[in-house]
């Protein structure tokens, strides 16, 4: 339950944020906005903006004029306020969670709109750049997102300090330190028969090894111990060099930092939180890492339930990555994406006219295909996950 529970709030969040984004954006600039959905059909409730007031509806199962059980609207009420212009906007809560949309005037996508009417208020009458603008508002809210819990929570932790003492604080599962046995707490003494008197010194010593046999001495509870284990490796980000790595964490010390430096440690996080996924498609390119590795819905589920049971910091900081995450796949030019829709309204800035609707519509097909490719990777590399292939 806590796993469920914890997936609903994750994406819901992240989701709802990217949303908002492209329907303040459609309000800034003039543009109607038909629906705002919190979920995925079929809808559950709805209020709709109307003269006067609000119109409220609910919707379940009911009967036809033939006996047969259709979804539906089962009430409906007029909630008065006097003086309300009213947009014509449905707020709307659908029944499936994970997701949500908004829908405005004058949009040819993947909905399959083939028309608009060039009326004022449509997306597709409005400047080339206000159409960029509305199509990339997700993008820039899930990156203010991502930037925001990372500062907030900078400013609440405060700024992390290496300790150099070379104890092991935390250990990776499945790591050469873990399945060796080593275990938090165990103060490294030497590694190769060197003599370690620093944090800085043994990761020195373990980067040089990648992917070899090394032999540790180390003391755990003022008893000395031998081990001999093989290194991992993984992409130096800074370098560009393969390091050898067994999957230690040291211990932190948290200083206390001013509202300022929070800003900037936030800005750094985030920053790195995109670097992370650039890193990710660079070792995927070179065939140091395999598209097995990419995960999807099942294995955010899984994270978003184990980090929920580790406290709200963790689950925040998981938060705040994958909106990076989602944010940079957004932006990719792809179509049936908001990057593929910022793309073609630049084409047609420069070739200064639109596509032909022909054109858009095999675009943004060909586009959603690939989508529904790389769902299908990433969900078959989460089944094999979950049964242990």
């Amino acid at each position: 339950m806590t796993t469920l529970i914890a997936t609903i709030i994750l994406l819901g969040v992240l989701i709802f944020i990217h949303e908002l984004g492209h329907y303040l954006a459609a309000r800034s600039i003039g543009v109607r906005v038909e629906r705002f959905s919190v979920g995925y059909p079929p809808r559950l409730m709805t209020f709709t903006s109307i003269p006067e007031g609000w119109e409220f509806r609910l919707f379940f199962y009911r009967k036809n004029k033939d006996g047969k059980l259709l979804w539906g609207p089962i009430k409906s009420t007029t909630i008065s306020s006097p003086g309300r212009k009213g947009s014509g906007t449905e707020y709307c809560f659908a029944v499936i969670p994970f997701g949500g949309y908004v829908k405005v005037a004058g949009v040819i996508d993947e909905s399959m709109d083939k028309t608009f009417d060039h009326k004022p208020h449509e997306l597709m009458s409005k400047a080339k750049w206000k159409q960029i603008w509305f199509m990339s508002a997700g993008v820039i809210m899930n990156t203010l997102l991502a930037f925001i819990i990372f500062t907030g929570l900078s400013n609440y932790m405060g700024k992390p300090v290496v300790s150099q003492a070379p104890i092991i604080s935390e250990l990776l599962p499945g790591m050469p330190a873990d399945i060796a046995g080593l275990q938090s707490g165990d103060v490294i003494k030497r590694i190769e028969g060197e003599k370690i008197s620093s944090w800085d010194e043994l990761t020195t010593k373990i980067h040089r090894h990648p992917n070899q046999n090394i032999d540790l001495q180390y003391t755990r509870e003022r008893i000395s111990e031998s081990i001999s284990l093989k290194t991992s490796y993984r992409l130096d980000t800074a370098t560009g060099d393969t390091i050898g790595v067994i999957g230690i964490y040291p211990e932190f010390e948290y200083q206390p930092v001013t509202y300022s430096e929070s800003i900037k440690m936030g800005m750094a996080t985030t920053a790195r939180g995109f670097g992370m996924i650039i890193l990710s498609i660079r070792m995927v390119s070179s065939g140091q890492a395999s598209i097995k590795e990419f995960g999807g819905p099942i294995m955010i589920a899984q994270l978003a339930g184990e980090t929920a049971k580790a406290g709200w910091i963790p689950f925040l900081s998981l938060m705040a990555l994958i909106s990076c995450n989602l944010a940079f796949i957004n932006v990719l030019p792809i179509p049936g994406l908001d990057g593929g829709h910022i793309f073609l309204t630049i084409i047609e800035g420069i070739i200064r006219r639109p596509l032909s609707m022909k054109m858009r519509m095999v675009i943004q097909q060909i586009g959603m295909v690939l989508l529904l490719m790389l769902m299908i990777t990433v969900i078959v590399n989460d089944v094999g996950r979950l049964f242990g292939n």
